[in-house]
């Protein structure tokens, strides 16, 4: 203990008395010159504090939640070699540059450079590997390619694109297109334009969802190959902090990194005690796969993915029975915007049960039998299929992360900084593995924050809002604030809500049940939240998340000139209700 060295925060500037918001090493981890430490947050900036020396850390000092000036004891640090006389003193290296305020730039402290990875032990060299080829682990591995590194992409199924292109986002959206296509030939008969009954060739149709999945994992493979991408098909898991086992079918490959970008993605939950071995029990991908048209169809979960196969099947023939355990659909998102949903799927499906859940679930010959309780506890009901939708978990206790020295909690989730990075400092984690929500949208932009952290560039993931879109009929998107996260948070907020019924757009298409919703602060009139719930609702949120993220108010959306007739037209008219100025309806002035 004699040899280990103090190790001190450095000048900070003006900074006194600030948080710290991260530990990122332990004892006995190994450290090289400038990995970071700690991560300090003001009410001005945000930095890391990085190691001025190698070695490994003997004792830390500090915890999160302690505040540190200059001068403020971190850890004691056994130095490696040498190092002891560099680091006698107070670090001499400055903190990297702090972050500016939040929103002014949008960028963090630059990522410590990665230590090399010793390469005699594998099969292959990456200056940065990236575990999984979904859209976050190919963008991120095409973003690294860019800015010149030489990277190996490792993905367990037979293609590229990870569950959202191969049996998630890109299938589902192509079967939705074709049940809309569907429902809209019945809906036009009030219109005078009958149709008789589709007649629908499930292996054609099947056919083409897979071309469409097909073109799409194809490009990533020319892409991958243009930006002289490596890839490797196996199971990866993590050996030690820089080298990964990779199960393939010619045996394992070991591959040593630089750096590593963990894009390991989720898997459906599963309900204990349910039948997985029978076929006619489907998740998500089971469902996608459209082995046939059940007669009768139980989905367990009302949330986004439950529906949005719910929507499918409904418009294939099958009859549809919804279980939530929930007092509402797609909990996540304001009533108000599910009422449409909720009002026309009422009148399409068999059953909707709220407050329920599925308690046993027995095969039987001729189909599933299913056991509820709840609130309204419904009589046992056969189904010919049943689809498990209940939810995802994330994958991060299944790639030996503790082998690499990255911390995982008890769901699977791993905690990352701004910067995307772990506790272990050249390993990165982007994703549904490093948290809520998990969308591909959020996935790809971590991606560019992990791969441009990597090259050296000064950024981190600082978006005000995540969008989220129900692909359902109709459509339910939102972003920034809900009235209930307001509610609960006490935030002085108004709402200007637009009733597409006076939507001359909406009643040409005849879907006059949508509404568009902002939210706004009282006082600066700025824009604080938004829900749109009609056709086409998720390509309308994204004019309302650049508004938030811009800072707009609502003169700025309601004095920009929207085309007529549109349904972007909506949030234009939301915004006019806000200022008292719209005259496509007649609002009573407050006394």
């Amino acid at each position: 203990m004699n040899d280990a060295v103090e190790i001190k925060v450095p000048d900070i500037g003006d900074f006194k008395e600030i948080d710290v918001i991260e530990v990122l090493v332990k004892p006995g981890d190994r450290v090289e010159k400038e990995t970071s430490l700690i991560t300090v947050e003001s009410d001005k900036a945000t930095m890391e504090i990085p190691s001025p020396a190698a070695g490994v850390v003997k004792e830390m000092k500090l915890k999160i939640g302690d505040k540190v000036s200059e001068g403020t004891l971190i850890m004691l640090l056994e130095p490696a070699g040498t190092a002891a006389a560099a680091a006698q003193a107070t670090a001499a290296v400055p903190a990297t540059a702090p972050a500016s305020a939040a929103k002014e730039s949008g960028a963090t402290p630059n990522a410590a450079p990665a230590s090399a990875a010793p390469a005699g032990s594998a099969d292959m060299h990456a200056e940065v590997l990236v575990l999984g080829a979904g859209p976050g682990g190919y963008t991120a591995a095409f973003r690294a390619a860019d800015l010149g590194k030489q990277v190996v992409l490792i993905e367990r199924h037979a293609t590229l694109g990870g569950v959202c292109l191969n049996v998630g986002c890109i299938p589902s959206k192509a079967l939705l297109h074709a049940a809309k296509v569907v429902t809209e030939a019945e809906e036009i008969a009030h219109a005078g334009i009958a149709f008789g009954k589709p007649k629908i060739d499930i292996d054609k149709l099947r056919g083409w969802k897979d071309a469409v999945v097909g073109r799409l994992t194809k490009g990533l493979v020319s892409l991958a190959k243009q930006r002289k991408v490596s890839t490797l098909q196996g199971v990866g898991k993590f050996e030690t902090p820089h080298l990964l086992a990779v199960e393939t079918a010619e045996g394992v490959k070991r591959v040593s990194f630089d750096a590593c970008i963990i894009a390991a993605g989720s898997r459906v939950a599963r309900i204990p005690g349910f039948p997985y071995e029978d076929a006619r029990l489907m998740d998500s991908t089971g469902a996608l796969q459209l082995a046939d048209i059940p007669r009768r169809l139980l989905v367990i979960g009302g949330g986004i993915i439950g529906l949005e196969m719910a929507c499918v099947y409904d418009a294939l023939g099958a009859k549809v029975t919804v279980v939530e355990l929930a007092d509402g659909l797609i909990p996540g998102a304001d009533r108000d915007l599910i009422r449409p949903v909720a009002k026309r799927i009422e009148k399409r499906y068999e059953a909707i049960y709220l407050n329920t859940k599925v308690v046993k679930l027995e095969a039987k010959p001729e189909g599933l039998l299913a056991t509820f309780d709840g609130a309204v506890k419904p009589q046992q009901q056969m189904f010919n299929r049943v689809l498990l939708a209940a939810g995802r978990r994330p994958n991060g206790g299944d790639i030996g992360a503790e082998r690499a020295g990255v911390a995982v909690d008890e769901r699977g989730f791993i905690r990352v900084n701004k910067q995307q990075r772990t506790n272990v400092a050249h390993i990165y984690a982007i994703g549904d593995v490093c948290g809520e929500p998990m969308l591909a949208h959020k996935a790809t932009h971590e991606a560019k924050v992990a791969a441009e952290t990597i090259a050296g560039h000064k950024v981190a993931f600082d978006a005000m809002t995540i969008p989220s879109v129900a692909y359902t009929d109709p459509e339910v998107a939102w972003m920034g604030l809900t009235e209930t996260e307001a509610k609960k948070q006490g935030v002085d907020y108004d709402k200007a809500s637009f009733p597409w019924a006076a939507s001359g757009r909406a009643l040409s298409i005849g879907r006059d049940e949508g509404m568009t919703k902002l939210l706004y602060d009282k006082t600066t009139k700025r824009i604080l939240g938004a829900g749109i719930v009609g056709v086409n609702a998720g390509e309308l949120i994204a004019e309302l998340v650049l508004a938030l993220e811009m800072g707009a108010d609502m003169e700025d959306i309601g004095l920009t000139i929207h085309p007529h007739p549109t349904l972007s037209e909506t949030p234009f008219f939301a915004a006019e209700m806000a200022l008292g100025s719209i005259t496509d309806l007649y609002v009573p002035k407050k006394p």
